[in-house]
């Protein structure tokens, strides 16, 4: 779909904001990661708009977001506190130190394609509880195009698509499954193409284009809200870094790939796009970037500040009801840790 012209600068000068900010902690996190802050980390650069954009359409308050591990940027614009997510990273805490309960952001999720099933699940529950005044709540799922070729993906699909479960599927193609390209992984090269398998709509969208990707996310929900069901979201952007900290893409990829991405660099599409059609000044461009490295280095030092967690903290969140081996190797770490 066409990226649709913004009538008022406001909203547009607030998801820059949120571009700047994510694209400073994304880079800083990598950097973190080089010193030994952080253990590991997935960088997004280059798909900030697809994040940002779907993330700010949503309402936090009622819908569900179940990413993947790659999703710092929609954490962000939905308000989710940077240091209790990243806490995952630092392997502080397994799936972020935040309460999902509240934030209606799902537990970071390693497992590919594993969100995608719980995002359905959620949906699932709406459409049996029925519509509210303003109609379903929507769940929105995010997976990447090498996910997308999981038997999970087609399984929640298709199941979704029977019992017209309020989700949506969106998807991230940013061209490559860590280090095989989409056209050798994808039939067809669409994942969108997929949907009508399944009976669902579909929307492909440029992910370089923040207001593009909140089009087309708003779109979706009213479908979702509406009772139309399921609904595939395929956000074309690229990955313009590695897909971890620990690959390295020269080995896979040409560096005049990259540097021909570089050239729809989202940060620096909507930044053109307020100068030109509204005029922002520089000072505006100045200030967002002083504050995005001003909330990085508070997310740093609150990430140094984290303590280790207790150690009896691993046996506490296994079942509901502790099976009785599982309370034995409690009592046994216990005896064994006096000793330490």
């Amino acid at each position: 779909m066409e990226s649709p012209t913004p009538a008022d600068p406001s909203e547009l000068e607030e998801l820059y904001r949120l571009l700047a900010a994510v694209r400073q902690l994304d880079t800083a996190a990598v950097r973190w990661q080089r010193q030994g802050i952080i253990p590991g980390y997935a960088p997004l650069l280059g798909q900030e708009a697809a994040q940002v954009g779907s993330g700010y359409a949503v309402d936090p308050t009622r819908d569900f977001l179940f990413p993947t591990y790659r999703e710092l940027g929609v954490a962000r614009a939905v308000g989710v506190d940077m240091v209790e997510y990243m806490a995952t990273h630092k392997a502080t805490w397994h799936g972020g130190l935040y309460n999902p309960a509240t934030t209606h952001f799902a537990p970071i999720q390693a497992v590919v394609g594993g969100s995608v099933l719980h995002a359905v699940g959620w949906a699932h529950g709406q459409r049996l509880a029925g519509p509210g005044e303003d109609g379903y709540n929507v769940a929105l799922s995010y997976f990447g195009d090498g996910a997308s070729s999981q038997g999970d993906v087609h399984e929640a699909m298709n199941f979704a698509a029977v019992m017209k479960a309020p989700v949506i599927f969106f998807v991230q193609n940013n061209g490559w499954a860590i280090s095989v390209p989409t056209e050798r992984q994808v039939a067809g090269g669409s994942v969108a193409a997929r949907a009508a398998g399944y009976g669902m709509p579909s929307l492909s969208v440029d992910g370089n284009d923040v207001t593009a990707v909140l089009e087309a996310t708003r779109q979706a929900l009213a479908h979702c809200r509406d009772g139309g069901g399921p609904i595939v979201i395929e956000a074309r952007t690229y990955r313009l870094g590695p897909h971890s900290t620990s690959d390295d893409p020269g080995r896979y990829r040409s560096l005049d790939e990259e540097q021909s991405a570089r050239r729809s660099d989202p940060l620096a599409a909507c930044e053109a796009l307020l100068r030109t059609r509204f005029g922002t000044p520089d000072s505006f461009f100045a200030g967002a970037l002083a504050a995005a490295e001003a909330e990085a280095e508070a997310v740093r030092q609150g990430l140094e500040g984290l303590a280790p967690r207790p150690g009896s903290e691993m046996f506490d969140f296994v079942f509901q009801e502790p099976t009785p081996a599982l309370k034995a190797q409690a009592a046994a770490w216990r005896t064994e840790s006096e000793h330490v």
